[in-house]
C-alpha cells in the first residue's frame, strides 16, 4: 500500500511539473466538454476528458497489477 501512495504521489508531482506541456495536448477541450458561458461567469465541466483519463488509468493499473 505504502509503494501504492509513494508512486501515485510522485505521479501527481509529475503531472504538475509537465502541467505547462500536457495542456498543450488539448485535453480538456475534446468535443462533449461541457462550456456554459455567460456575461460574467463560465462553468466548464470537462465530462469527456475525465471518461478519457479515467479509461487510461484504469488499463495502466489493470496492467500493473498482473
Amino acid at each position: 500500500m505504502q509503494k501504492l501512495l509513494i508512486t501515485f504521489g510522485l505521479g501527481i508531482a509529475a503531472i504538475g511539473v509537465l502541467y505547462p506541456y500536457l495542456k498543450n495536448l488539448g485535453l480538456g477541450q475534446l468535443p462533449g466538454d461541457i462550456v456554459l458561458r455567460s456575461e460574467n461567469s463560465t462553468f466548464y465541466f470537462p465530462i469527456v476528458s475525465c471518461i478519457l483519463v479515467s479509461l487510461v488509468v484504469s488499463v495502466i493499473f489493470n496492467l500493473l497489477s498482473k
